[in-house]
């Protein structure tokens, strides 16, 4: 197993709902990675053989373990994501236009599973335009907010976010996040925010037009008790069990979201993942909300 430390990302959204939860310092906290590999930035190593070094250095010591050998970096994004105020209206690619746009084979998709419910109610989800004419006038007039439509969430809900669609979390929003290991968004409004300089935040309207599908629009899903499949990753919540066994045969991200866990005598803290190897074993007696995610064997 390894204990990955967690990153803290202050964001101009963000707020101090995590640092609450999590035991770390700062108002303005977007997300708290548990699991972010990239060059230059990852989660240092907290336990095992690597412990001291970065994830981003020992992936390629055991991706082809795991069929991960197309992988640069570690396929997935984890966080405990804070919206003090509402996130940008955004769109993110799927593989095709990743490719056209940023020569990339993978796009992102993205889940959401809300800890705190949206002080609204609602999230910012798929389009109300209905042709490419309207959309085309909606986009040329800047109406970001009459294209947007909207999506009733509470605690306890599921979302998960297909590339094209326009989306967006909103005020008062605390959530688990889920998602592909790719660094493409487009922004198409940003409520004309600025920040400490003054100054405000690129907007991406070419790109997240052309990566736009203004039919998608997402479902609000529920795990009872059963893992969740979408096309690259599945995840699943676990609570109320005193162990937990990986017995999928593949690498799985254990992740603390409420209460303790003990792991190689490291008390592990709320918002850090554990890499747990098949048939590793994790005492999970004073767990109240964790999260098992991996990457699905069959799309790698």
């Amino acid at each position: 197993m390894l204990i990955l430390k967690r990153i803290v990302h202050n964001t101009i959204w963000g707020g101090p709902k995590i640092s609450s939860l999590a035991g770390v310092d700062g108002d303005s906290i977007g997300h708290l990675y548990s699991l972010y590999c990239r060059e230059g930035v990852s989660n240092e190593i907290l336990s095992g053989q690597w412990k001291g070094k970065c994830l981003n250095e020992v992936f390629p010591l055991f991706r082809d373990e795991f069929k991960m050998s197309s992988c640069e970096y570690f396929p997935l994004t984890l966080a405990l994501t804070e919206a003090r105020d509402n996130l940008s209206i955004q769109v993110h690619p799927n593989d095709e236009a990743a490719c056209a746009l940023e020569h990339k084979a993978r796009g992102k998709r993205e889940s959401w599973y809300f800890i705190d419910a949206p002080t609204s109610g609602t999230i910012i989800n798929g389009c109300t335009c209905h042709d490419k004419a309207q959309e085309k006038l909606m986009i040329e007039q800047g109406q970001f907010m009459a294209m947007a439509d909207t999506l009733p969430v509470k605690v306890g809900d599921y979302v998960f976010v297909e590339p094209g669609t326009l989306h967006a979390i909103t005020a008062g929003s605390l959530v688990f996040e889920i998602e592909e290991g790719a660094d493409f968004t487009y922004r198409f409004y940003d409520y004309d925010r600025t920040d400490s300089q003054g100054n405000k935040r690129e907007l991406h309207v070419e790109k997240a037009t052309s990566a736009l599908d203004i039919h998608l629009k997402s479902k609000v899903k529920s795990y009872n008790g059963q893992e969740i499949k979408e096309k690259t990753y599945t995840t699943k919540l676990i609570n109320d069990t005193d162990f937990y066994i990986n017995e999928s045969g593949s690498l799985e991200c254990f992740t603390l979201v409420k209460g303790s866990v003990n792991c190689e005598n490291i008390d592990v803290p709320c918002g850090s993942t554990i890499l747990m190897w098949p048939e590793e074993k994790l005492d999970t007696r004073d767990v109240v909300l964790a999260f098992v995610s991996k990457i699905r064997e069959d799309c790698l």
